[in-house]
């Protein structure tokens, strides 16, 4: 529990990525294991796409949503048939 000169930390929300957590932070997960970081920011995966997890490693950028108007990475420049 932090005591009550520090102020609180600040958690930034975003809808399409991680969520952002000024550290040093812990992450304890389900199974209780625990994560320790102590960089200033610390970038937590809400995806789970990350090979780092709890921590981001951006692959929720990798993935395109259906109907964003995008092509596919696999069709992308093929002829069609």
């Amino acid at each position: 529990m932090p005591n009550a000169a520090e102020r609180p930390r600040r958690v930034t929300v975003d809808r399409e990525g991680p969520l952002l957590v000024e550290g040093p932070v812990e992450v304890v997960g389900e199974d209780g294991t625990s994560f320790v970081s102590h960089r200033f920011t610390v970038a937590i995966c809400t995806c789970r796409r990350s090979r780092t997890y709890p921590w981001c490693d951006t692959s929720h950028r990798r993935r395109v949503k259906p109907g964003d108007g995008e092509p596919h990475p696999t069709t992308e420049g093929k002829p069609s048939s």
